[in-house]
């Protein structure tokens, strides 16, 4: 999961943040590279953590509960559980192809939408052929095309040699018929738009380009802004799983891929395979507690990055945890105050500062080049912040955008009302958010307004998701992720009735294939086996 502080409730989860800004056909996920750091390693523990205890956990209680989904396939669908599913050879190995979804699963006969897929089929020779393992990167707005061609190269061997490697681009994204909103010029005004107003007039700037937002996606994507729900895409799924063979779904979500994962397992818990839910959010929170809890995540996270940096001679934020959380503080004001000089016609102001310092919370492995970008940011050069921010929201070196910001946009307006609806409610809530993250709270409480101004009603809620009659579900959760707050992993593996919490008590967001040993161990036995790991299981 993502935070941007620009867009969006719930802002965006994306596992293996792509700070690549590469081609569009093989992205660099770098989050999900191997090797995650010094607190990576092979040993386990048993840990006396009760999931039901953390306050994500506890609020459960208060959220209806998602239903299951008739076990037949409706008559007016079975032309779409049925069509042909016609492979091509295409990039380095792997197939591609197409298929047909209707646009409105309740008015099959209002049209389709196209879903593009990949497959890199199971490589193994003597390997026992599981079917398909299909996987999400997150987001919302997360290309899992992409994503399958870093997973095919890099998660372990064994599963490899096992599944075929299944991605499938969700409504509304990338290759599949995608949201469109705003030109790469208006972009670059949104992101820069100033996320921490301080006076009615920067306020009134603010609400401005979340309601161009909102006309842009309406103008260009209007019908299809009723149906990218996360509801529609696990339906998706479902067509996904019958077309490819397999009896059940075998699946391994990252960040708001568990969102995705959990909600196909409520709908369709018997048609539950294999599941891992890495990075886990939890369904049953609101908008608000979903930015409020996740800016205390950034908050760890920036603790932990300060700790380590300041153990350089060279940090240029100081010799202490305190000061250097005094001194982002004055960094970002003083980017508010007066932007820095690129080396291009853009300057780095406050919001695109922040989001490169955010950019850099997800994977230690970017620590480094996040106290070179401050450094820099030191001598009056803001360019290497900028790139973290261009590589965040995914503009590429001519300034083109991935519509990676209009997907997310557009799903998380449609899945939950918004977690402020004006101004005057966004200032009431900015205490609570301060609380939670004195150094980017503020920004989060802001991008709740977001939603507030999109054209098409919420039609989502906060919801527990049992999945009664589900097999055993594996929760994976970081102890300090930034963009998923372990809590939220106690809280989904609690209210899940077969759910099983592993947890990797480190730094970065998401842990499985990124290096940990002891987590890719007991994930890959229980992927090739179907035993889950035992109850309490820590990774350190």
């Amino acid at each position: 999961m993502k935070a941007i502080p620009r867009v969006a409730t719930a802002s965006l989860l994306l596992a293996g943040l792509a700070l690549s800004g590469c081609s569009s056909s093989t992205r660099s996920h770098t989050g999900t590279g191997t090797g995650s750091g010094s607190s990576s390693s092979a040993s386990s523990s048993t840990d006396s953590t009760d999931s039901t205890s953390s306050p994500s956990a506890a609020s459960t209680a208060a959220a209806p509960v998602l239903e299951p989904l008739p076990t037949a396939v409706p008559a007016e669908l079975q032309r779409y559980y049925t069509q042909t599913l016609s492979w091509h050879s295409c990039d380095s190995g792997f197939q591609c192809a197409t298929i047909k979804v209707p646009l409105d699963y309740d008015h099959p006969a209002a049209g389709d939408i196209s879903l593009s897929m990949v497959r890199h089929k199971a490589a193994g020779q003597g390997f026992k052929r599981l079917g398909s393992l299909l996987i999400n990167p997150g987001g919302p707005g997360g290309s899992a095309v992409d994503y399958a061609e870093y997973a095919a190269s890099t998660y372990p061997a064994a599963v490899r040699n096992s599944y075929d490697v299944v991605g499938v681009d969700p409504r509304g994204v990338a290759r599949s018929t995608p949201v469109t909103c705003l030109t790469d010029r208006q972009m670059d005004a949104y992101t820069a738009t100033d996320s921490t107003p301080d006076t009615p007039a920067e306020v009134d700037s603010l609400v401005a380009a979340d309601k161009t937002l909102a006309q842009g996606c309406e103008q260009h994507s209007g019908t299809l802004l009723s149906h990218v729900s996360t509801v529609d895409s696990a339906r998706d799924m479902d067509v996904v799983r019958a077309l490819l063979g397999d009896a059940k779904l075998n699946y391994l979500g990252k960040s708001y891929g568990t969102f995705l994962g959990a909600t196909y397992a409520g709908l369709f818990p018997t048609r539950v395979g294999r599941m891992v839910l890495d990075g886990a959010m939890n369904p049953s929170l609101d908008a608000q507690d979903l930015n409020s809890q996740q800016a205390g995540g950034f908050e760890t996270a920036f603790d932990a990055f300060a700790a380590n940096c300041v153990k350089i001679s060279s940090c240029p934020l100081g010799s202490s945890s305190g000061q250097a959380g005094k001194k982002i503080d004055q960094l970002f004001a003083s980017w508010d105050a007066h932007p820095l000089p690129t080396g291009s016609s853009r300057k780095l102001d406050e919001a695109l500062g922040t989001t490169g310092v955010i950019a850099a919370m997800y994977d230690q492995q970017q620590w480094p080049q996040l106290r070179g970008a401050l450094t820099q940011a030191e001598h009056d050069d803001g360019s290497g912040l900028l790139a973290l921010s261009d590589q965040y929201y995914e503009r590429d070196d001519s300034g083109h955008y991935s519509n990676l910001m209009y997907a997310n946009a557009a799903v998380n307006c449609l899945d939950l009302p918004p977690a402020a609806t004006d101004p005057q409610q966004v200032e009431q809530q900015l205490p609570a958010y301060r609380k939670a993250s004195p150094h980017f709270g503020v920004s989060l409480a802001w991008a709740g307004l977001s939603c507030a101004y999109w054209p098409v009603k919420p039609t989502g809620e906060a919801r527990t998701i049992p999945a009664q009659g589900a097999g055993p579900i594996v929760v994976v959760g970081t102890t300090r992720d930034p963009a998923t707050p372990y809590a939220w992993a106690q809280g989904l593996a609690a209210q899940l009735d077969s759910g099983t919490l592993l947890t990797y008590d480190g730094d970065g967001h998401t842990a499985y294939a990124r290096g940990s040993q002891c987590i890719d161990g007991a994930v890959n036995v229980y992927l090739l086996s179907g035993r889950a790991p035992a109850k309490g299981t820590v990774c350190k």
